[in-house]
Formats: structure tokens, C-alpha cells, sequence
């Protein structure tokens, strides 16, 4: 019976020592918090990370209470060379183990976060993100580009005789018309009227001479032959 009972305690620690050496060992002080990369629009309480920002800030939660923080952010392949030190900086975290940094911008490329901590037992916390930016350029200013609509001294046509009542009537005047000009119909009218009347008259004279004329040559020669008849 004694050997039972001492086989049986045996197991019993054995499996009491296996259960306890595969049991994780407790995360040291700081070393289970953790690090996400906001843009500076994101609320500090949101817990997710944005790998692809302009503007933006390092957001801490959970670390130990008062923890100070330093941290790099290296420019990263394919746009860094993984060792040219970007931005730096330190922070001192709040009693709940949280914190932010200051917003910040960075040259548009690759990039990688190294969080690091005193005490730490562990590896650095790290991301890597994207920074990308719209393009600053101004627009072109559109008065500087052509438009459909013309400019002031354009827009306003030309002053043209005969706009107004005064401007109508010395536009009349400036510029007469065909019916109006001297000597259009009234010079035809006096003129080759005038020609017209006196040819009348010449041809009404030249008619009745002739027939004066005739008259007194047929009285002659009458006369001449009633004289040889005596």
C-alpha cells in the first residue's frame, strides 16, 4: 500500500512541475503596453493604428504608471536606408501608463518607430508606417489663366454714333444717306430735267421755222407762176 501511495505522490509533483514550467512567465513592468501611430485627427482613446498618414502623433496606453519613454522614428527601405535618424524624442508617461507626443509631419516615405522605455525587460515597441501628404502647390490663379470672359476694357464695345438722342442725331448728320446726298436725285431732277425741257423747246422752233419756211417758198412760187400767166 506504502508503494502505491508514494508512486502516486510522485505523479502528482511530476505533473504539478510540468504544469508550472509550460505556464508563461508574467510580462515585466512596462513591457505589456503598447504603441500606435494616429492621425492628428484620431481621438488619443482609439486603440488602432494608421500606417499611412500626413499630420500625426505616438499614442502609449497601458504601460507602467509614470513610465519614461524615448523614441526614434528612422527612415526605412524603401525610401529610407534604415539607419538616418528622422525625428526623436521623449515622453513622460501619465498614472494610467499613457501618453501622446506632440503632432508632427515628415517628408513624404517609408519610415519605422523605435519605442523604448527604462526598465525594459524586452524588445523595443516599433512600427512602420507611411507618411504621404496632397500635393501644396497653389492652384493657378484664374484670372492669370484665358476665360471666357473678357477682360473690362473688352467687354464694353466701342462707342457707336446714334446710342443717345444726341449721339442719334449726329450720327444722322455725320453720315447721309444715298436719298439725301446733293445732287443723287435732285441733281438729276434739275439738271438732265433741266436739258431735257430745253431740247423740247429747240426741236418745237426748228419744227415751226420750217414750216414758215415752206409756206413762204410755195407763196414765191406761186406768185412766179401766176405773173408769167399775165
Amino acid at each position: 500500500m506504502r508503494t502505491i501511495a508514494s508512486a502516486g505522490a510522485v505523479a502528482a509533483a511530476a505533473a504539478a512541475s510540468l504544469l508550472f514550467a509550460a505556464a508563461p512567465a508574467p510580462a515585466a513592468n512596462g513591457d505589456n503596453g503598447t504603441v500606435k501611430i494616429h492621425d492628428s485627427a484620431t481621438g488619443e482613446e482609439l486603440r488602432k493604428n494608421e500606417p499611412k498618414v500626413c499630420e500625426f502623433y505616438l499614442d502609449a496606453f497601458g504601460f507602467d504608471a509614470g513610465q519614461q519613454v524615448t523614441w526614434q522614428i528612422v527612415g526605412w527601405k524603401p525610401t529610407g536606408d534604415n539607419k538616418t535618424v528622422a525625428d526623436e524624442g521623449a515622453i513622460v508617461l501619465d498614472g494610467e501608463g499613457n501618453g501622446r507626443t506632440e503632432d508632427m509631419t515628415l517628408p513624404d516615405g517609408h519610415y519605422k518607430l523605435f519605442w523604448n522605455w527604462k526598465g525594459e525587460n524586452g524588445a523595443a515597441k516599433h512600427k512602420v508606417f507611411w507618411t504621404e501628404c496632397e500635393d501644396g502647390s497653389e492652384s493657378p490663379d484664374p484670372s492669370d489663366s484665358p476665360s471666357g470672359t473678357p477682360s473690362d476694357d473688352s467687354s464694353e464695345p466701342a462707342e457707336q454714333p446714334g446710342e443717345d438722342g444726341k449721339g442719334g442725331e449726329e450720327g444722322g448728320d455725320a453720315t447721309p444717306s444715298a436719298s439725301a446726298a446733293p445732287g443723287a436725285q435732285g441733281g438729276s431732277d434739275d439738271g438732265s430735267g433741266g436739258l431735257a425741257a430745253t431740247g423740247a423747246s429747240v426741236t418745237g422752233i426748228s419744227i415751226a421755222s420750217a414750216i414758215l419756211l415752206g409756206a413762204g417758198g410755195y407763196l414765191v412760187l406761186r406768185r412766179r407762176g401766176a405773173g408769167r400767166q399775165h
